[in-house]
């Protein structure tokens, strides 16, 4: 079914999917066998074989994600981290150097402190919202540019048009990681990136019982990363997968709701006399709205906020009934947590106060509960401290 021109809610649904199905099934089914016999004439990476990527369970995957993106193709991966490390191994060589927003994801910060070093790689931190610092950290070496869509935790959202465009300019390949906004929200493709990493686990799975990544993109890219993940042993079960596939066909029904809970809980947040900062691209405050509101089709369900010391973000966090303490997000129970005791513990506290990671900072991922009870239950929580 052609679904270019259809809505995201439609394409969730539709996109990728096989008409008639296998045996005329509606849902596809998983196909569990790892070998499969080959036809004449066949490439090696045309053999369908389950670590390469190219089972029918996974190729319908793939569909699915690369429609919803806007893309040519995709790969599925066995997480996030999968999704990250193949798709940067795909594109730097040992001596290469990339540029990387100042503040990532706590994994994939690890990922290169402790090993860029060791595969060869080095890179520069720049500010993915001032172009100076890209202009300045520039090198012959340099072959990527990785930011995110919007930053873990305070929710800040670079100048992604102006990086895909200096990327272009100087033969660089772009990179960014759209787990917090979903295609439903941004679609990076459109906007020029190269390639397009996710946490399925997250907003795409939607439920929180399952872990998975993946990388979409052009299919020259997106053959490059599939021979990384091939060797590297990333590859996504198929049980997983169909998880994953079901969950995308809910994808934009739950996204829209947590846009619209998280709007409603920013505004009482702001207006709330005990809470001193809240973070939400969506608040005309924010400093990034303006950016946000041309590039996003939604603000996302995520927004963090400052109580003024940790103690209190702790009792906060003790007074809601409906959150649940936890550290993932887009699931469609709402969460709560602090991220220096879960996504930024890993990092040092220079690292944590330099990105503005500190004690009091609360985040809240929003699920898809009635807007009025969440609200009710952020509301009487703070009338407790």
């Amino acid at each position: 079914m052609t679904t270019e021109r259809r809505s995201i809610e439609t394409a969730a649904v539709h996109a990728g999917e096989r008409r008639p199905g296998p045996d005329g099934s509606l849902v596809f089914p998983i196909f569990q066998g790892t070998v499969f016999e080959s036809e004449p004439g066949e490439a090696y990476d045309e053999i369908k074989y389950l670590r390469l990527s190219t089972t029918p369970s996974q190729v319908y995957l793939h569909d699915k994600l690369a429609a919803l993106e806007g893309a040519q193709t995709a790969v599925a991966t066995a997480s996030g981290m999968a999704a990250v490390s193949s798709a940067l191994l795909s594109v730097i060589q040992t001596g290469g150097h990339m540029l990387v927003s100042d503040v990532l994801y706590g994994g994939t910060h690890s990922l290169l402190t402790d090993f860029a070093e060791r595969l060869g790689w080095s890179y520069t931190f720049v500010d993915p919202a001032d172009s100076q610092t890209w202009k300045t950290a520039l090198r012959p070496e340099t072959t990527a540019f990785l930011v995110e869509s919007v930053t873990n935790p305070l929710l800040r959202v670079g100048d992604l048009r102006g990086v895909a465009e200096f990327s272009r300019e100087n033969g660089l390949v772009s990179v960014i990681d759209n787990t917090f906004t979903s295609p439903v929200n941004f679609r990076p493709v459109e906007v020029g990136f190269d390639l397009v990493l996710h946490s399925a686990t997250k907003y795409l799975g939607g439920h929180s019982d399952l872990v998975a990544g993946c990388v979409v993109g052009s299919t020259e890219r997106i053959a490059e990363v599939r021979s990384v993940l091939s060797h590297f042993g990333g590859t996504l079960d198929p049980h997983v997968g169909f998880l994953l596939a079901r969950g995308l066909k809910t994808l934009a029904v739950r996204v829209k709701a947590q846009n619209a809970n998280a709007m409603a809980l920013a505004r009482e947040l702001a207006a709330h006399p005990g809470v001193d900062e809240v973070y939400y691209p969506g608040l005309e405050s924010h400093p990034d709205h303006a950016r946000a509101a041309e590039l996003f089709d939604g603000f996302g369900g995520m927004l963090a906020f400052r109580l003024g010391d940790g103690q209190r973000a702790e009792r906060f966090i003790d007074a809601l009934t409906l959150p649940y303490r936890a550290p993932s997000l887009g699931g469609v129970e709402s969460l709560v947590t602090q991220p220096v005791k879960t996504s930024h513990s890993g990092l040092s506290r220079a690292d944590r106060e330099r990105i503005g990671v500190t004690d009091d900072l609360v985040r809240f991922s929003c699920g898809v509960e009635s807007m009025d009870d969440l609200v009710a239950d952020v509301r009487s929580a703070l009338d407790a401290l």
